[in-house]
């Protein structure tokens, strides 16, 4: 299935960087090379942390304003921020199945406002929770770890789902995110992903192009060699 996904994209999560230094982190990952910019958003009802705010979206356009911004809403009630987020300069904004609001009018509602509607779903939550909602997003972001928290181990069964989704939907952008580093991206992106999240990964590497640059070489000669 891999030669008929859309292009491989690399997208470094902010909640992997160094907070004292988040205009820097945030001009080093466009500077490695990524695809696109991260940024998780949670309020602690949906999951049990916090992290950032549309100010942290309005952040990253400011310093780094061609640096594509993929928002994640870990929030019971998004709907109620998606115009904030919208103002703040959010370009892909993902919902999640699980949250607390009529999900179909809210995607519709995110696309009228000018970005991207996305849907997500729990490692708990089963793939056919979204078949409803898939007419109304562009992408589908499958999460291969418990949402809160960074640094946790990769949830391989979850790649069942994105290879449902892949047969279902050929050309669809299809993201992972957590437990995301050089081993685990290239056995999602044979489980039909091609837009892999990854955070501390990332951001802890020493070389951060070097890196982006290794994973897309791998992710193209998969493509390659894809029979």
């Amino acid at each position: 299935m891999a030669m008929h996904n859309p292009k491989p994209q690399i997208l470094p999560s902010l909640l992997g960087a160094d907070y004292g230094r988040l205009a820097a982190e945030i001009l080093r990952a466009q500077d490695a090379g990524a695809d696109a910019l991260h940024i998780d958003i949670m309020d602690p009802h949906f999951v049990p942390n916090l992290s950032f705010g549309p100010d942290i979206v309005a952040l990253a356009r400011r310093v780094a304003p061609g640096f594509y911004r993929n928002v994640h809403l870990m929030m019971s009630r998004p709907d109620a921020f998606l115009e904030r987020f919208a103002e703040a300069g959010a370009q892909t904004l993902q919902i999640h199945v699980e949250a607390d609001c009529d999900k179909s009018a809210a995607l519709r509602r995110i696309r009228s406002l000018g970005m991207k509607p996305a849907i997500v779903l729990n490692p708990e939550t089963p793939v056919s929770a979204v078949e409803p909602f898939l007419p109304d997003a562009d992408e589908i972001l499958v999460m291969t770890v418990h949402p809160g928290y960074g640094g946790q181990k990769f949830l391989a069964d979850c790649l069942e789902k994105t290879r449902w989704l892949r047969k279902r939907l050929p050309s669809a952008d299809i993201m992972v995110d957590g437990g995301v580093n050089g081993e685990t991206a290239i056995l999602a992106a044979k489980a039909g992903v091609n837009q892999l999240v990854s955070g501390s990964y990332l951001f802890r590497q020493s070389d951060m192009a070097a890196e982006i640059r290794r994973l897309k070489d791998a992710l193209d000669g998969l493509a390659r060699t894809a029979v």
